[in-house]
């Protein structure tokens, strides 16, 4: 046999022998919101599977460098095993927030499935990493983010779509389109904040719709607006 045939052989046989871990665990929420007038906000984390999890969270910055967030979740590291349920408590570590906006950061789940020894074997385990929004609602901030959503203000700039949004929420779109096309690139715009989407080619009409996401993680109607 060959050098390439059996390096092929080899890969193959290896291949076969390999059993993926799938991740089981179900995390209780698509975003967080931190109501800023109570002591913690929680998400429940539930394991369906039969085998045990390791589960490890933290949150961090939407910058992404050292500076660190001001929470921190309890417990940070635990083991959750099969059919069972826990709850992560988000706790706020002082830090200097804004009073009359929301805060972003995000929020990490790590879910490490057990490792099962089998004899003549190989196995992959595979760890998933789940990444939420936190968002910081400030103490005395009223309403939510659907209730003022009409006040976005939308234009044309070049070959981006800009959206200018004057309140004090942050706006996470569900799904954005000019003209009767997609804007794919659309995710969201902080309170008191400009952002700038790519538009598709070949667009005409000045008109834009767009459906934002609630707190619960659910779709809101559809807005229309023109550019």
């Amino acid at each position: 046999m060959k050098f390439k045939q059996k390096a092929l052989f080899a890969a193959l046989l290896f291949t076969a022998t390999i059993s993926v871990a799938q991740a089981g665990v179900v995390i209780g929420g698509t975003r967080l919101i931190y109501d800023g007038g109570k002591k913690e906000s929680s998400l429940s984390v539930n394991n369906p599977d039969k085998a045990p999890y390791l589960i490890q969270s933290w949150v961090e910055t939407t910058g992404g460098g050292a500076e660190k967030a001001p929470f921190i979740i309890t417990p940070p590291l635990f083991r959750l095993d099969g059919g069972q349920q826990n709850v992560l408590r988000v706790i706020r570590a002082g830090g200097n927030l804004a009073s009359d906006k929301e805060s972003l950061y995000w929020m990490n789940i790590k879910s490490i499935p057990s490792a099962e020894k089998k004899e003549g074997q190989n196995t992959l385990q595979v760890a998933v990493k789940t990444r939420i929004k936190l968002i910081f609602r400030p103490d005395g901030l009223k309403g939510v983010p659907e209730e003022m959503t009409q006040n976005l203000k939308w234009q044309r700039s070049g070959n981006q779509l800009q959206v200018t949004n004057p309140t004090p929420f942050y706006m996470n779109f569900q799904q954005v389109t000019v003209g009767g096309k997609e804007v794919k690139e659309a995710t969201y715009v902080a309170p008191m904040s400009t952002a700038r989407f790519e538009m598709p080619a070949g667009i005409t009409g000045n008109s834009v719709n767009w459906k934002i996401i609630s707190d619960y993680g659910g779709i809101g109607p559809q807005h229309t607006g023109a550019i």
